[in-house]
């Protein structure tokens, strides 16, 4: 783990139930930060012994109001919020495919919880941001799949996480002038909850071996991209999208 210091500061995480948003959740924990933890699952054990430096709150991000309650709540009792990680998101095998055939059904559940969760987390964020002073900083997850086409597509998923990053470049212009950076981080292949269909010892080795640099990505190694962009060692970084990916975007 790359170590960094947080103490003092606030973050919210969106999408910390499991997978990169938990790592990223426990990474923040443990170089001092209090954290927010959002999500629709249950909290993780990970998450269970860092007393009252954590508050968990369940719900559903795609309910603007749960959102805006949960948040506004946290910023109050906690004086600010200095940081928010985007980490929710959906990737539904079978029923996203190609536009031309997928129910649309799937297509506006698809982007409620990938895109415009994002922006409820935002709109309840940013003005905390504004008020302290100080700035602060996003970084919402993509994924290196919006840059290609797929002969077996998810139009969904890669539509929805195409404008992620539109959506973080934005914020990053129109917040710049206020030092609140907005980038994005795309991952590449990373053993997750997300990724079942990975679920033999050969399976996984097949898919590291297509990487060039030889290993399947970790959620550990999208927290440490995530809290670097965070950190103030970026802080001369915005409206980027940053490949956490082992090389893959080299065999794109």
């Amino acid at each position: 783990m790359v170590e960094f210091d947080f103490g003092g500061r606030h973050a919210v995480v969106a999408g910390a139930g499991g997978g990169m948003g938990e790592a990223i959740a426990l990474t923040l924990l443990e170089s001092g930060a209090a954290v927010t933890a959002i999500d629709v699952k249950e909290r993780p054990a990970s998450l269970a012994s860092f007393g009252d430096r954590l508050t968990y709150e369940q719900g559903d991000l795609t309910n603007e109001a749960f959102v805006l309650e949960a948040i506004g709540s946290a910023g109050k009792a906690r004086g600010g919020i200095d940081y928010l990680a985007n980490v929710a998101g959906v990737l539904w095998f079978g029923r996203d495919k190609s536009v031309l055939e997928m129910d649309l059904d799937v297509w506006d559940q698809v982007f409620s919880i990938n895109l415009k969760s994002f922006a409820h987390t935002a709109r309840a964020v940013v003005p905390f941001m504004r008020s302290s002073g100080r700035g602060g900083a996003m970084v919402h997850f993509s994924t290196i799949q919006w840059y290609r086409g797929d002969p077996a597509p998810q139009d969904a998923y890669q539509a929805s996480k195409a404008g992620v990053c539109a959506l973080s470049k934005s914020l990053a212009m129109q917040l710049a002038a206020e030092r609140i950076r907005s980038n994005a981080i795309c991952p590449g292949m990373a053993l997750t909850p997300l990724q079942a269909r990975w679920d033999t010892e050969e399976k996984r080795q097949a898919v590291a071996n297509y990487a060039p640099l030889g290993r399947i990505g970790t959620p550990q190694d999208m927290a440490n991209a995530a809290l670097f962009l965070l950190s103030d060692a970026a802080s001369y970084i915005t409206g980027i999208e940053l490949a956490v990916d082992g090389g893959l975007l080299m065999r794109m």
